[in-house]
């Protein structure tokens, strides 16, 4: 049997490390026995072989997109390619494209405080992708995030309002899944940088994620 081939393109703002992060991807992939592609931007989103993929991972910030690559890239992951992806590498990619914030759930627009210390909530204890994991506390930043109300949420983290006291109490999703036509979504805030994959609770989260959202 040949084995699953993934897609992970990286690119955009380099605050977020976004190579090494693709590199550490490749390496949890391969160790699932995909056969995995990096690629640096965009352009791999037209690859005629896009929608035999198993799965394609995001690790783009704040970037610019072309309508064809767009276009290609929701339209493979709704005839059913997996997709997934952590932080702003997937939630803040192209903050013009609609239809793709449509398509991960979510898109970043604040973070008060920048890299503060908080408390991460397993909501769905028995989900296999949290299931053992338990709540942690965490040090990056608190993303505030406009979310679809369909997605699934797994993890949420709540403002204490110390750094933003008008969204005191307020619960966000940290990590969720949901479907985009035929294909599965998964999706993660946690992951600032690469060496956030050092925290233990935040790499399984993101590897059984991935191993999810692949079909």
């Amino acid at each position: 049997m040949s084995p699953r081939r993934a897609l992970v393109a990286w690119g955009g703002w380099e605050g977020h490390t976004p190579e090494r992060c693709a590199h550490i991807v490749r390496d949890i992939l391969a160790g699932h026995e995909f056969e995995v592609k990096v690629a640096n931007g965009t352009a791999a989103f037209l690859d005629p072989a896009l929608s035999s993929l198993s799965l394609i991972v995001p690790i783009i910030t704040m970037s610019e997109i072309a309508k064809e690559e767009v276009e290609a890239l929701t339209g493979a992951v709704k005839s059913g390619v997996g997709l997934g992806g952590f932080h702003g590498q997937m939630c803040d990619s192209f903050r013009k494209e609609t239809e793709y914030q449509f398509m991960t759930g979510g898109q970043w627009v604040s973070h008060p405080g920048n890299i503060i210390d908080y408390r991460v909530n397993i909501a769905k204890p028995d989900d296999p992708l949290v299931q053992g994991i338990g709540d942690f506390e965490y040090s990056s930043e608190q993303y505030y995030m406009h979310v679809d109300p369909a997605v699934e949420v797994l993890a949420t983290t709540t403002f204490t309002g110390e750094h933003c006291d008008f969204v005191k109490g307020v619960v966000m999703p940290v990590v969720w899944k949901k479907r985009y036509g035929k294909g599965r979504v998964f999706y993660s805030s946690l992951g600032h940088t690469a060496d956030e994959f050092a925290v233990p609770q935040m790499r399984s989260i993101v590897e059984r994620g991935l191993l999810w959202a692949a079909r």
